[in-house]
């Protein structure tokens, strides 16, 4: 990925313009959307998941949870510097460059980071008092906020197809919210469980502006947007993420409670560790599939998949927690599955269609050329 690359601009499916990139082929692409697709996945089940863990057996620091979900970016350093010694071996006669990422671009993104920081602290605090069953749906609604910020930020056009699966995937949420009543957790007062709820529904509108901010960025970055810069992006967002929690994890004295909860931690001192750690790994799964879906096709994709998988969730913490799973769980199932394949028959279509249309133009510029030879 060298910056003497040829970058393009192109039509996305909204009828939007996309950032510069460099030219990968429709493979490759493909390969890279259903890769990040498969980390999303991941973060996004697993994710709740752990931390309710946490949660149910003993553990109470929320920022340490929210410090958690962006804790793992050092991992991405051991990625970047594998490209990184990867383009000097296939470009040993020119200047490799070790960093992509411009100052604009490094301020915009450390907002970012600390906007996706006060949005962990949120959700963190929303799974320590509501079930993941409940959080998960009313994380769901943040598709509802991720299309309307995505049409005020980045113009979003919707096609029927996309209308189709933003309405379905929003029904499945509303049926699941209907067997909310009566699962606040046993000992949990009423008051904290209402806080859990609205700090959970700013979690969700919060990141569902922050997935078309990151978008926003990529179009107004006035540099070639490659894989290997999104990886520096989601570097310096979670960095900053992590430090805004960090701060907040002084201030509660979280540092000095760590050693002490651990012992008293319920499954056991190693396991409380192992936890924490599995947990700050898992959540660097989803926000490398988000920002890398984001890079691939849209925000709105994030969010959608984001939202699809909510059923799954909610089957997963019928299996290991033994929350109950009523008919209106299955319904948000079919729905949700509906929704997706329509946004992706949308897709096929979209591309169809524009091959077809590129195939007519290369086909007329060749009779052109045909034409001004035999004159």
């Amino acid at each position: 990925m060298n910056n003497n690359k040829q970058t393009t601009t192109t039509n996305t499916t909204a009828g939007t313009i996309a950032p510069a990139t460099a030219k990968v082929s429709p493979a490759a692409k493909n390969t890279l959307l259903i890769l990040n697709c498969v980390l999303l996945s991941i973060g996004n089940c697993g994710g709740p998941l752990i931390m309710r863990l946490y949660f149910l057996h003993g553990g109470e620091r929320v920022w340490l949870s929210s410090f958690l979900e962006t804790a793992g970016w050092p991992v991405i350093i051991l990625v970047l510097a594998v490209l990184y010694f990867d383009r000097r071996r296939k470009n040993r006669n020119t200047k490799t460059t070790f960093v992509y990422m411009r100052p604009r671009l490094f301020f915009a993104v450390a907002v970012i980071g600390i906007l996706t920081g006060l949005d962990d602290y949120l959700y963190a605090y929303g799974v320590a008092r509501l079930p993941v069953s409940t959080s998960s749906l009313i994380i769901a609604s943040q598709l509802g906020f991720t299309a309307f910020f995505a049409y005020l930020l980045v113009k979003q056009k919707f096609t029927p197809y996309s209308v189709n699966a933003v309405v379905l995937l929003t029904v499945g949420a509303a049926v699941l919210a209907l067997h909310t009543n009566g699962d606040r957790p046993e000992g949990e007062s009423k008051k904290a469980y209402v806080m859990g709820f609205v700090m959970t529904v700013g979690a969700s509108l919060l990141y569902g502006f922050v997935l078309p901010l990151i978008e926003l960025t990529y179009n107004k970055a006035k540099q070639e947007i490659t894989y290997t810069l999104v990886l520096e992006i989601q570097m310096v967002m979670c960095l900053f993420a992590s430090i805004f929690c960090a701060v907040g994890m002084f201030i509660n004295n979280d540092f000095k409670a760590i050693p002490v909860e651990a012992t008293e931690f319920g499954l056991g001192e190693t396991k409380y560790y192992v936890i924490l750690c599995a947990s700050a790994l898992i959540w660097q799964c989803f926000f490398l599939g988000a920002i890398g879906v984001i890079f691939c096709a849209s925000s709105l994709l994030s969010g959608i998949i984001i939202a699809v998988l909510l059923p799954v969730i909610e089957v997963l913490a019928v299996l290991f927690y033994k929350e109950n799973f009523q008919a209106e769980k299955g319904v948000a199932l079919v729905l949700s599955l509906w929704g997706f394949a329509s946004y992706f028959y949308g897709e096929y279509k979209f591309a169809k269609k524009l091959k077809v249309k590129t195939r007519s133009s290369q086909q007329s510029m060749e009779l052109g050329q045909a034409y001004v030879s035999s004159v």
